[in-house]
């Protein structure tokens, strides 16, 4: 029985990877890390997926999420990395980088997996939300544990802007927003999604939940309960791990 996997998340900042123990979600070796390309555009991208796998001396399945939407390892949107992505074999592409079978997916439903396993969500029942606030806004949306993929759900319009670009981490860096303002803008976002899909639970990801302690306790209006990612900014490895031990494709 298969006990690690590698697992590969491409971010609009950073492409990030690491053997992960499937029992626990702890990574048995260090994380590794390197800048995505400018332009984000799918060779240059490829190239440093390729290079993460050899980094870690890595033979058979690896795991790797893209953030946007991805059907049958075709990458269909792009909102945060190059446009050339849309409509591009990506799986293809990333298994003759790395010499690996590789299963891709989106990378908010890469975290969701793992925050549902082994983090937040785990043994919660009815509809729960993922959100990862980072460079934009990822959804996951969970019915009894079962995965909606590719809900993208960042892209919501909030007064005539995707709610990413007034809601995300890096929107709040972009305006200087304090975390009072910011978590006025995440309680409204969050209000119009709850409103549409009436979440039992609300989890917040990404390298911000670090911090959730200054702004989650801030946010008003919702009325599913709000809680911190336990996997952190992690749970993208963890989940694309997680997924090649269950699905391995070429």
């Amino acid at each position: 029985m298969t006990t690690q996997m590698l697992g590969i998340d491409i971010g609009g900042s950073g492409i990030k990877g690491a053997p992960v123990d499937l029992s626990d979600g702890t990574f048995t070796r260090d994380r590794f890390r390197v800048d995505t390309p400018k332009p984000s555009a799918p060779e240059p991208v490829a190239e440093v997926v390729g290079e993460i796998v050899r980094h870690f001396g890595w033979e058979g399945p690896v795991g790797v999420t893209f953030p946007g939407v991805v059907i049958d390892g075709v990458t269909l949107s792009a909102a945060n990395v190059s446009k050339h992505w849309i409509g591009q074999d990506a799986r293809s592409l990333f298994a003759k980088a790395t010499g690996c079978p590789v299963t891709l997916l989106n990378d908010a439903d890469a975290a969701g997996l793992a925050e549902m396993r082994l983090g937040s969500g785990r043994g919660h029942a009815g509809t729960v939300v993922l959100l990862t606030l980072g460079t934009g806004i990822g959804s996951a949306v969970f019915t009894d544990g079962v995965l909606v993929p590719n809900t993208e759900f960042g892209h919501l319009q909030l007064h005539g802007k995707d709610a990413e670009a007034r809601a995300s981490a890096k929107a709040r860096e972009d305006h200087g927003l304090g975390w009072e303002k910011w978590a006025k803008r995440l309680g409204e976002y969050m209000a119009h999604l709850e409103a549409l899909i009436s979440p039992s639970l609300i989890i917040v990801g990404g390298g911000v939940s670090r911090k959730s302690e200054h702004f989650i306790p801030l946010i008003k209006g919702v009325r599913a309960p709000i809680v911190p990612a336990t996997l952190v900014n992690n749970a993208g490895i963890v989940g694309a791990a997680m997924a090649a031990a269950s699905e391995p494709t070429v």
